[in-house]
């Protein structure tokens, strides 16, 4: 996938040159990087990657950077050398200080321990060349996180590295540790690694104010540089890098280094058949894993990506025992497994000595595999920004082709991987959606500023506000917080919630706050609590404690096995699950126990559903302008002029037969009509007589994210329509609802009456008392200090925070603008719900923009074989719904057979696996 010349952004056509780059290293600097990368990369220049080009002036300017490139791409490195060649400038200038000049932020502690390694490697190469002219250098680096032991940080107070990295957790500790703070006040650069993987989430929230304050700390904003994989939009990311000079003001200056397109891709997506239905599935499996042997066997270390930790290691199990792979050339790594052997996986790739390794989401970041020259991915990684950073795990060698190859198992993930792989071809890349106003991460930050001393609120209120997901939070936003944070409600100090900091103006009467340096008049914040350090030490940080609930048998309170909380999420009352080979319907949960009743019922949620990332809600755009446009082709010239119109350099010849085979007999069997687009909305109902249920098919193709708040809206509807128990399941592609068979509701209807207005509340109203709600409650009360995982030397297990929470969680629905409960809602309907996205929709539907298309059908169409058998879509994980599916298809084509009497050859002549278009 080699991106056109023209397109090249205008930014690395103007970079500087090789000649006028190396001129800005120090000559040591300048004779390692030439003997070290020299002969690598003539196609770039000779010397440098576009990244690097473009980077290392910026840092010598001293000029804010985004540095956006694919894995691989030198521009961590870009950072570093630009870094040490200024320290060591300023060490022969004037000397260094025990003191911290550089910060490396990293998301994983790996990628730090990684780092340091990468670190220590041209550090001795120049000080080797230093030592040959007579001179030396002191310049140190060293790594500190949540793993680093007393000793390590004892030697770092005495003799302190002049670049250090850490993790976003760790720099929010270190900046309320009295001693190291003061190292900290002549960092003049922050490097942010992987920015992209944390501007998503809380911890980039976190990281962000701790930026803030670190600018405070040193009186003037450090450099700061951020890396990142291809992501989109770079002036969000950018800003969200470098914050705000002013509350309420522009971003600070940042310069975007883009060369997100700089190195050469071959991408192939493709499938094992062309047909994914007719043929059955242990031939679909055993041709997979023949060709995943064959790409193994062609190359040197191949990384096997898959959706689920449970995929990573069927695959490699499946590949031991059919071909012979063993310890000592194949291994897998996520993360369920220890530490220990993901150390073990990671310094055998780093190696070379693996010919093949499966993982699941664990090996995204840049921990460097320079030996890896094939990424293989199992079905579809769900955004284009995931497929490039997976796949450019491959070809570290600088001017080395990325190879990758995206294997798709079954329909549904061949469409979006189809659609996948020609929007990365085009240069797309879905956007990232950055936490706004989140009150559990404003807490700890406001609790750590005061327990450092007493400040005007002002001064808080101008951090906070600096940190771009903080630019727009208001005043009434900063009232809530502050009632929160001063324990401002009647009722909390009987729980044992206790006020956090003390607010109040510097003239009290009897003078106890009283703050000569300050005017009089000033509203001042300061801690309350003599334990207040230590509380905000031991539990800073915002990843959640997770644990796995008991489940028993109602009745007779027989144990059947565990499930982890994170796919109790995804249960609703009446939704069957499997566990150990058996069917149950869940009931309800208390604490860290569920109950359930067994059942023959067949499973509504399938075991993999909590693992799997949701669709991005860009690439869901992308699919629904596929299907139009596919569409249009099979109108205007049917199948053929369909192929022509797939076929390109990324789509394999069965992925593109597989496709047009898909929406051919989709529209021969229920028209156009039933396939959605940008401006049309498909629904199809089927009566199934031998469940007795009515079910229908909403091929809601924006994303899980957005249909399960979709869902739950509509589902309620019908449920107090039909006056009858509403079962939904819910994937990427849509939903269903199924109900009783002699219980008709006007689904279409009821999408219509949605008033976009009403969404937030209703949303909020539905999620009332649900399990989920409970579960992020506990999650954000923990962020937000309310609930203590760590308090005098104990720990406090998430299962036992689970049940403290919700004795406190009917506490805190009764507070007005509760901020725990404000967080708890806003985090359900924003980031995991995206109502947003659902707002849209329907306000597309009532303006007439998105019209409805109702259709009834005896057996699901095509396109809803996914959501008719929802546990059988990861066809590496399930080998039971093979039938069902066959089933499926042969009603559907008896139907066109029956209507067209072989009048298409595509259709009536190419329904099995050996037809006109077959594999033989």
């Amino acid at each position: 996938m080699d991106r056109p010349e023209a397109e090249v952004p205008e930014r690395l056509a103007a970079a500087a040159d090789d000649v006028d780059v190396l001129e800005l290293l120090d000559p040591a600097v300048r004779d390692w990087w030439v003997d070290r990368f020299g002969a690598y990369v003539p196609e770039n220049g000779g010397f440098f990657t576009p990244p690097q080009r473009g980077a290392i002036p910026l840092v010598h300017e001293g000029e804010n950077a985004l540095v956006c490139a694919p894995t691989g791409s030198g521009k961590t490195l870009a950072s570093f050398i630009a870094i040490i060649n200024e320290l060591f400038r300023r060490e022969r200038a004037d000397g260094l200080d025990d003191t911290v000049y550089c910060l490396y932020v990293s998301p994983l502690k790996a990628l730090a321990n990684d780092v340091q390694r990468n670190l220590a490697d041209p550090l001795a190469g120049i000080r080797e060349r230093l030592e040959t002219r007579g001179e030396s250098t002191e310049v140190r680096q060293a790594t500190r996180h949540g793993d680093t032991d007393d000793a390590a940080r004892r030697r770092m107070l005495a003799e302190t590295p002049h670049i250090l990295n850490t993790t976003p957790e760790t720099l929010a500790i270190l900046l309320n540790a009295p001693k190291f703070r003061e190292k900290l006040r002549t960092v003049e650069y922050v490097v942010v690694d992987e920015i992209h993987a944390l501007a998503a989430n809380k911890r980039g929230t976190h990281l962000s104010v701790s930026l803030e304050r670190l600018a405070d700390l040193t009186e003037g904003s450090p450099t700061r540089i951020g890396c990142s994989a291809t992501v989109e939009p770079l002036d969000t990311v950018a800003d969200f890098l470098v914050g705000r000079a002013e509350p309420g003001g522009p971003a600070r200056d940042c310069e975007v280094v883009d060369a997100r397109f700089a190195r050469e891709f071959d991408l192939r997506i493709d499938c094992p058949v062309d047909d994914l239905v007719a043929t059955p599935g242990d031939v679909v499996r055993d041709r997979f894993y023949d060709r995943l042997h064959d790409l193994v066997d062609s190359h040197t270390n191949t990384l096997v990506f898959t959706n689920t930790r449970s995929g990573a290691e069927r695959v490699l199990q499946a590949l031991r025992e059919r071909y012979g792979y063993d310890d000592g050339n194949s291994g897998c790594h996520h993360g369920s497994l220890s530490a220990e052997r993901r150390d073990a996986v990671e310094a055998a790739l780093k190696a070379g000595d693996l010919d093949v390794v499966t993982t699941s989401t664990s090996l995204e970041l840049g921990i460097d595999m320079p030996h890896v020259d094939l990424v293989v991915q199992v079905g579809s990684p769900k955004s284009v920004a995931a497929l490039l950073q997976r796949v450019g795990r491959a070809g570290h060698q600088v001017g080395q082709v990325v190879e990758g190859r995206v294997v798709a198992l079954d329909r549904d993930d061949l469409v979006e991987c189809a659609v996948m792989g020609r929007k990365a071809e085009s240069g797309f890349v879905d956007r990232v959606f950055v936490p706004e106003n989140a009150f559990d991460v404003a807490a700890q930050h406001v609790y750590g500023m005061a327990i450092n001393g007493v400040r005007p609120e002002s001064e808080v209120r101008a951090i906070l506000r600096r940190a771009y997901p903080y630019r727009n939070f208001g005043g009434d936003d900063f009232e809530t917080l502050f009632r929160y944070l001063t324990a401002d409600y009647e009722g909390l100090e009987e729980r044992n919630v206790y006020a956090k900091v003390w607010r109040d103006r510097n003239d009290p009467p009897d003078g106890e706050h009283h703050h000569p340096s300050f005017p009089v008049g000033e509203p001042l914040i300061g801690k309350r609590g003599r334990l207040a350090r230590m509380i905000y030490l031991t539990n800073v940080g915002t990843i959640p404690d997770s644990f796995a609930c008991d489940v028993f048998v109602r009745g007779g309170e027989e144990w059947v096995g565990q499930l982890d909380e994170d796919y109790l999420d995804t249960l609703d009352p009446g939704d069957v699950f499997v566990i150990g080979g058996e069917r149950f319907e869940f009931r309800y949960r208390r604490g860290s126990k569920v109950y359930v009743d067994r059942t023959a019922a067949r499973p509504t949620v399938p075991s993999w559903y909590s693992e799997r990332l949701p669709l991005s809600a860009d690439l869901a755009r992308e699919i629904l302008a596929f299907q139009r446009d596919l569409l249009d082709r099979l109108g205007e010239g049917g199948p053929p002029a369909a192929r022509d119109w797939l076929r390109s350099d990324v789509l394999s010849e069965r992925a593109v037969r597989a496709l047009t085979r898909l929406y051919d007999q989709q529209v021969a069997f229920a028209g156009a009509e039933s396939v959605s687009t940008p401006t049309r909305l498909a629904i199809e109902e089927v009566r199934d007589r031998e469940t007795y249920r009515r079910r229908y098919y909403v091929h809601a193709v924006y994303g899980r994210r957005c249909n399960d708040g979709l869902s739950r809206l509509l589902a309620a509807k019908c449920a107090n329509e039909a006056t009858a128990n509403v079962t939904v399941a819910v994937a990427d592609n849509g939903f269903v609802l199924s109900m009783p068979l002699n219980r008709r509701i006007d689904v279409a209807g009821l999408l219509r009456g949605l008033d976009p207005d009403d969404v937030r509340a209703e949303l909020r109203a539905a999620l009332r008392g649900t399990d989920l709600r409970k579960r992020y409650f506990r999650i954000d009360a923990t962020r937000s200090l309310m609930i203590l995982k760590r308090y005098k030397g104990t720990e406090k297990s998430a299962a036992r925070q689970q049940v403290e929470s919700e004795t406190l969680l009917s506490l805190a629905d009764d507070l007005e603008d509760f901020a725990v409960i404000e967080e708890t809602d806003r985090e359900l309907l924003e980031d995991k719900l995206h109502v947003e996205g659902l707002e849209r929709v329907l306000r597309g539907i009532r303006s007439g923009k998105i019209e409805i298309s109702e259709r009834t059908v005896e057996t699901p169409t095509p396109r809803a074989f996914g959501l008719a058998t929802l546990a059988a879509t990861d066809t590496v994980l399930a080998e039971d719904e093979d039938a069902v599916l066959r089933e499926f298809h042969e009603r559907v084509l008896a139907d066109i057979d029956g209507r067209s009497a072989g009048s298409d050859a595509d259709v009536a002549g190419g329904n099995g696996p050996r037809g006109a278009d077959g594999d033989g």
